[in-house]
């Protein structure tokens, strides 16, 4: 896993290394190992290695292809080997074992095709000398970032904004994201960030340069392929298809030649994740070497930590759990909204941050996470919604009944959410009571199509799964996950999120992702083999959950420092004086502080 970043002066003005520099520099966490540069007049490329794969000088970037390429790149191909045996079939040698010369060489054999045969994560920009043009790639899910900025001077790109800033000073706010995080609470339903003008390459896209006529391309690559096949298959077919894609998921995630660990709550997705990997590491004799890390939390209610011990001690692995207190909290406060760069959702991002920084305390530099498997496995409440407006009356009776069981609330929760959610009218009215804060020029302004959109995509589950996969709800969770493990050279792997599984959760019949009671009902199945029912059959769903109260109780000085916030007075009607919404609350505060970081402006 690395940091990539590059610039290209279209006045021909020849490229500084001290600019690459100042860009990588912004970077060096995640890249502690090897800097490098690549300078061609006009064009230059950066790149900041941490050492996964191939851990000798040899693979170190940027890496050249004879004369015809140079390459910076960002992220993890796993199936690397078998890529390699393909390639080699067809004439081609290799000088290193790592990934990276596998990728270069797919782009000489494919060309732009090649990101097809990838799985993996990416994000990479090669040089074609030859065609004098910059091919650049984002993996399907957008795992790993690429924001690029570029007006009538020059075209800049980097896996963080803060080197982009280096040297284009960005100090506008794109006032329809921050308005949108503020009262839709979601931020990325587009290629927009927080800055105004620095863009994100989407996932699943690619982007060529032309360097010639300062020209570029942005176009789609990859959707979810819905498998007719797999969706006719019955319970038990289901059963096995689903454990047989995680094994193979899990089984290239393991390929790593530095030490291997996974997170680890008591909930099912990353106790599935750790049973699936002992499994094979116990095969392989390498299950001394591996470590689940469980962040506990101070607040009982939310703790789960004595479930996560009991899955450890069944599966005979080694366990490490930290329990952060309030002043740890405290004292890396603004560090992290900072490195985040832009405003995040709420405290939770502090406990997988402490996990992060657990990680590399232990010197494990590839940590396997379960980011995904909510989204494809049908597994936030609010998918209810989705449930009972395709299916029939009977079979809606039958699920309410059981609605408890399935997601842990009220039949008349399940209501609410079944019409909040499935009705953008009813969902635009609860909006609206929350953007009463604002004043009516800056409410009106509010772009509320994608919400519209995905509220009709609940029509249709496989619609409404790949919505929020690509832009409603999986983004923002992999960017904040992507800026907590590269800030300390961390590389987290998503099983949950193997392309070839994802087609295969999304395709299969609906009915069994909730059985009998029981969401996840594939995944519970296949769990019973490793861990007991006291794991597997948990209702609880708590997840990174942070003891806000202990951690940031109400105070004046929150309220504040949200008041004297330029932005804030100037979108808002009034002085707030109390904020009865904890998570409004925080998205205030948490605005009131980037901005301050970053000195940022309206106008």
């Amino acid at each position: 896993m690395c940091g990539i970043a590059g610039i290209i002066n279209k006045n021909s003005n020849v490229v500084k290394q001290e600019d690459l520099k100042k860009m990588t520099d912004k970077m060096s966490h995640r890249g502690p190992d090897a800097e490098g540069f690549y300078l061609s007049q006009n064009l230059g490329l950066g790149h900041r290695r941490l050492s996964i794969i191939d851990i000798s000088e040899s693979a170190n970037q940027p890496f050249f292809l004879e004369d015809k390429y140079v390459m910076a790149f960002n992220g993890a191909i796993y199936n690397y080997i078998e890529i390699r045996k393909e390639l080699e079939q067809n004439g081609y040698s290799f000088k290193t074992n790592s990934d990276t010369e596998v990728l270069i060489i797919s782009y000489d054999f494919w060309g732009e095709e090649c990101v097809n045969k990838f799985n993996g994560m990416w994000s990479f920009a090669i040089f074609d000398i030859e065609k004098n043009k910059l091919f650049c790639s984002r993996d399907r899910f957008g795992v790993k970032p690429f924001y690029y900025y570029t007006d009538k001077d020059k075209f800049i790109f980097a896996s963080e904004i803060k080197p982009i800033l280096e040297i284009e000073k960005v100090e506008k706010v794109n006032l329809q994201v921050l308005l949108q995080y503020l009262i839709i609470n979601i931020s990325d339903q587009t290629n927009e960030s927080f800055f105004e003008n620095i863009l994100k390459l989407p996932g699943s896209h690619n982007l060529v340069y032309d360097l010639n006529t300062h020209k570029y391309q942005i176009y789609k690559y990859y959707d979810i392929q819905f498998k007719d096949e797999i969706n006719k298959l019955n319970l038990q077919e289901s059963i096995d298809i689903f454990e047989k894609e995680f094994d193979n998921s899990i089984k290239i995630r393991l390929r790593s030649d530095v030490k291997v660990g996974s997170a680890l709550s008591g909930g099912t997705d990353s106790s599935y994740i750790v049973s699936v990997a002992s499994k094979f590491l116990t095969e392989s004799n390498e299950i001394e070497k591996f470590t689940a890390i469980t962040v506990g939390s101070i607040d009982e209610k939310t703790d789960e930590s004595s479930l996560s011990s009991l899955t450890a001690k069944t599966l005979g692995i080694n366990h490490d759990i930290i329990m952060p207190k309030q002043d740890e909290f405290k004292d890396t406060f603004e560090e992290v909204i900072f490195k985040h760069e832009e405003p995040f959702g709420g405290i939770a991002i502090y406990m997988q941050k402490f996990l992060m920084k657990e990680t590399n305390k232990l010197g494990i530099k590839v940590l396997l996470d379960g980011q995904g498997a909510d989204e494809i496995l049908l597994g936030y409440n609010r998918y209810t919604a989705a449930y009972l407006r395709n299916h029939g009356v009977f079979s809606n009776i039958r699920f309410l009944s059981n609605v408890k069981s399935h997601y842990d609330i009220s039949i008349l929760q399940g209501l609410k959410i079944y019409y909040y959610f499935s009705n953008f009218f009813v969902r635009k009215f609860w909006l609206k009571k929350r953007g009463q804060i604002l004043k009516d020029q800056y409410f009106k302004i509010i772009d509320f199509s994608n919400t519209k959109r995905l509220t009709k995509s609940y029509k249709k589950i496989f619609e409404l799964q790949k919505n929020e996969i690509f832009w409603c709800q999986l983004p923002e969770l992999l960017k904040w996950e992507d800026k907590n493990s590269m800030s300390y050279s961390v590389e987290t792997r998503l099983p949950y999120l193997d392309y070839n599984f994802v087609e295969t959760c999304l395709s299969i019949n609906n009915h069994y992702k909730i059985r009998k009671g029981w969401s996840k009902y594939l995944l519970r199945k296949n769990m019973e083999k490793h861990l007991p029912d006291q794991i597997t059959y948990n209702r609880r769903k708590i997840g990174f959950e942070a003891p806000v109260d202990q951690w940031w109780p109400r105070s004046e000085q929150i309220l504040d420092v949200i008041n004297n916030s330029k932005i804030i007075k100037e979108i808002s009607k009034k002085k707030f004086t109390f904020i009865a919404d904890r998570d409004l609350e925080w998205r205030l505060y948490n605005i009131a502080v980037w901005e301050r970081l970053y000195n940022m402006k309206i106008e």
